[in-house]
């Protein structure tokens, strides 16, 4: 059994995602207590509880009785199950704060997984469905032989609604040996580490505006894209963000930015550097200042000299524990970084080293 403190270091949710995640994959028990004990409201929240549900079915996991509020929870997890499994958060719940639970033991279940899942695709203090698609997902594929996100409809706070789908389909399967040690002994043999070190040449900053019908008689997408246009020609390469509007229950938006960079002319699929940029459209908040954010969100990245960016570094150390061995350059570690090192550290036999921007 490993016990954990909900309340170290950041104390946020990430804390029980990625203990989930990790004890369906390893076979570990858990119990953590004083679950989000730091926040104003603390302990579980709707992601959560469709995190623990969806488990449940996935990988047959038992837990003691919990609900919104609850700030222990006790976590056993089973065999991991492939198939088709539909998720309804129910709200604007974040769609990729509650895949951080699940693409784990997914990526590495019997057979093939599709996931259909409802809630928010976009919203405050969380990485958007563009972000995973765009920027987390190309660092993934070399896990698994193949890995893509659709996304269906967009769902914006308060309402939600957003729906989207994963389809997974497994290259090793935990299956297929033992014990984990001997899964993780083949998985260190057949997959290259993370090396992202190096930034190399940037090739091209692509993007995407995202905004609700509500918004498109004010032009907030075309104005969004305009000023991040602007914003970024002092990179003197090739731009492409897209405008687009789609039917939702709330009025939202949100611009999304990422680079593409080469070494010696060309674009690694295995180690892709991808940075990333964004803000939220919301009310009160000027169309002009949302592009002008990220814009300048991007360009402070590349100017650090980072292959990861803040948001990344957070969910691509899980990966890097199953490689030992990896390296990354971030802009900055975070708070969140070092707490999600420390839930990684008690379920895998590995040591995170940190110095200046490097990770290893």
């Amino acid at each position: 059994m490993i016990e954990i403190d909900g309340s170290q270091g950041e104390g946020g949710g990430q804390i029980a995602r990625t203990a989930m995640a990790l004890s369906c994959l390893t076979g570990k028990e858990f119990k953590i207590t004083k679950i989000r004990a730091g926040r104003p409201q603390p302990g579980l929240k709707a992601q959560h509880l469709e995190a623990i549900k969806a488990l449940k079915q996935i990988c047959n996991a038992g837990t003691n009785s919990v609900e919104v509020g609850s700030t222990e929870l006790h976590f056993k997890p089973g065999k991991t199950e492939w198939g088709s499994f539909e998720i309804n958060i129910g709200t604007a719940g974040s769609i990729t704060l509650l895949l951080q639970a699940l693409l784990l033991p997914c990526m590495f279940a019997p057979g093939k997984i599709v996931l259909k899942i409802k809630g928010g695709t976009c919203g405050r203090w969380q990485a958007s469905v563009d972000y995973l698609q765009n920027i987390i997902l190309p660092h993934l594929k070399k896990f698994v032989e193949k890995i893509d996100l659709k996304i269906i409809k967009r769902g914006y706070y308060p309402k939600g609604g957003g729906e989207i789908i994963v389809e997974i389909l497994p290259r090793i399967s935990l299956d297929d040996f033992e014990t984990f040690e001997g899964f993780w002994k083949n998985l260190k043999e057949e997959t290259a580490l993370i090396e992202l070190t190096e930034q190399g040449d940037l090739e091209q900053v692509k993007g995407i505006v995202n905004c609700s019908k509500h918004l498109e008689k004010g032009q907030v997408a075309e104005r969004i894209r305009r000023r991040a246009e602007a914003e970024l020609k002092i990179l003197s390469c090739p731009t492409e963000i897209r405008a687009e509007y789609a039917e939702s229950l709330s009025p939202g938006g949100e611009i999304v930015l990422w680079t593409k960079f080469s070494k010696n002319g060309e674009i690694s699929h295995c180690n892709p550097t991808i940075l990333g940029g964004d803000a939220l459209a919301e009310k009160r908040k000027n169309s002009e200042e949302v592009g002008k954010e990220a814009a300048l969100e991007l360009l402070e990245e590349i100017s650090s000299g980072g292959c990861v960016d803040k948001h990344l570094s957070d969910q691509i150390l899980v990966f890097m524990g199953l490689l030992p061995g990896s390296r990354i350059k971030v802009s900055g570690i975070t708070e969140h970084c070092r707490t999600n090192m420390g839930i990684i550290e008690r379920f895998l036999k590995i040591k995170f080293v940190c110095e200046d921007q490097l990770i290893s």
